[in-house]
């Protein structure tokens, strides 16, 4: 297959008139400022794919179904109890059919890469299943049908709170103890697919003790480790009196983390822990659609930016899966914390566009543990833009990507190759009807 394009992203920028060879599953060739050949597939703009850090596929079923008050301090804390109550009804063909729905709308939204933060593993009463990897079985499963590439992110759960404090009710479809989970994690390697990825996932400093995470990381290698982190005051508050120090700050001084780490939501850093984790190679994974609608707080990006730090973006609850929002609620985060404009540009990236494209393409590349580009070597996962779109009118390079991001209201993509085999087309995934049917069936089951 060839693909020749306009204009297209490369990782050393932008170029004109670019033919992709592509060869199995990989991309072979890139020749800029050449004419197409007779028989090449041809498009105005293309893309790189992007990698989409964190989400937590099932909870695509519960969107929307948390915007009724239920109490005058309705927070973070009160949504999850909405989300423990749903997800006890969840069997394993359920969790298949919502995944496939997230996973579809993630390759139609530019997302072609995904690491699942799995800790739905054990049947409603809370034991484990005949095949410990049941619904691990089930995320893989979702993500064949849909094609998109998948980081299996087993998750380690163990405690409600720190201290080691007994998990609740709510939480025994999580719970491992160390062996059980060891087990656990050896059997979810054998639902991966050739090309998938496995990275290793305590779940955070309230569920994880730090004895348990030290026994936890030899299992990653030289795999993603991926944790959540400082995304509610209240957790920073608790972590400084049950551990003497903020969730970051005691990551960074206790536990090994680099390039190979990826600290989901860090939403509250002090100035200190800002500069400390941009130096230490890992990756923020920040999710700010899910981050305003649990009022999370706002992450430091200007400071972390222009400190050289890592990002990425994922969509975690699903609350509404779109890789190009996520990058401007981003923006728009900081613009009303700093009540200022274009914050996240840069001198060399006076596009703020293009700037958060390229780190959130590095980033989601680093901590998924993949190559993402348009290069040869790389995965051949690749979105074109409908540059039919009104927004598009006039664009080109980085005004291309500004447009998208900010002003392209959805309808933006047009088609996505995954692996080098096209699965987006005008928009829609190809098998969008099949997997709308079996998530219409899924949801009246389990909430009718």
């Amino acid at each position: 297959m060839i693909l020749w394009f306009g204009e297209a992203l490369l990782p050393d920028g932008w170029a004109n008139r670019v033919r992709v060879t592509v060869s199995g599953d990989r991309i072979a060739e890139v020749v800029s400022d050449c004419e197409p050949g007779s028989t090449d597939e041809r498009h105005a703009v293309g893309l790189p794919g992007m990698g989409n850090v964190h989400s937590h596929a099932f909870q695509r079923g519960m969107a929307g179904l948390s915007e009724q008050r239920g109490a005058p301090d309705d927070d973070f804390w009160s949504w999850r109890e909405v989300m423990y109550r749903f997800l006890d009804r969840l069997d394993p063909t359920a969790i298949e059919a919502i995944a496939a729905l997230a996973f579809a709308e993630m390759l139609e939204s530019g997302y072609t890469h995904v690491g699942e933060f799995h800790y739905l593993h054990h049947d409603p009463a809370g034991h484990p299943y005949a095949a410990l990897a049941t619904t691990a079985q089930s995320i893989a499963a979702a993500a064949q049908t849909t094609g998109i590439g998948l980081t299996l992110l087993p998750v380690f759960y163990a405690h409600a709170d720190f201290g080691g404090m007994p998990a609740k009710p709510g939480q025994r479809r999580f719970v491992c103890d160390l062996d059980g989970f060891a087990r656990l994690y050896e059997s979810c390697r054998t639902v991966l697919r050739p090309g998938d990825r496995i990275g290793l996932a305590p779940h955070s400093l309230r569920a994880v003790t730090p004895d348990e995470l030290a026994v936890l990381l030899p299992l990653a290698g030289e795999g993603p480790v991926h944790i959540h982190a400082a995304e509610q005051t209240k957790e920073v508050d608790d972590c400084v009196a049950a551990l003497g120090a903020r969730p970051v700050e005691w990551l960074l001084a206790n536990a090994p983390v680099n390039e190979h780490w990826c600290l989901v939501h860090a939403t509250h850093l002090s100035p200190t822990e800002t500069d400390a984790l941009a130096a230490s190679g890992a990756v923020a994974g920040l999710c700010p659609m899910t981050e305003a609608n649990l009022g999370d707080g706002n992450f430091p990006a200007v400071r972390y930016l222009a400190g050289g730090g890592r990002m990425a973006t994922g969509t975690d609850s699903n609350i509404l899966v779109d890789a190009a929002a996520e990058l401007r609620h981003l923006e728009y985060s900081q613009r009303l914390l700093h009540r200022g404009r274009n914050l996240l540009a840069s001198d060399d990236y006076p596009s703020v566009g293009r700037r958060l494209f390229d780190a959130a393409l590095d980033g989601g590349a680093r901590a998924l543990g993949v190559d993402l580009g348009i290069a040869p070597g790389c995965s051949a996962d690749i979105i074109t833009l409908a540059t039919q779109h009104p927004s598009f009118a006039a664009a080109s390079g980085d005004g291309v990507l500004d447009r998208w991001i900010f002003s392209s209201r959805g309808q933006a993509i047009d088609a996505v190759w995954r692996s080098g085999r096209r699965v987006v087309s005008n928009g829609r995934h190809h098998a969008r009807e099949a997997i709308e049917r079996s998530y219409r069936a899924a949801i009246i089951a389990v909430l009718g």
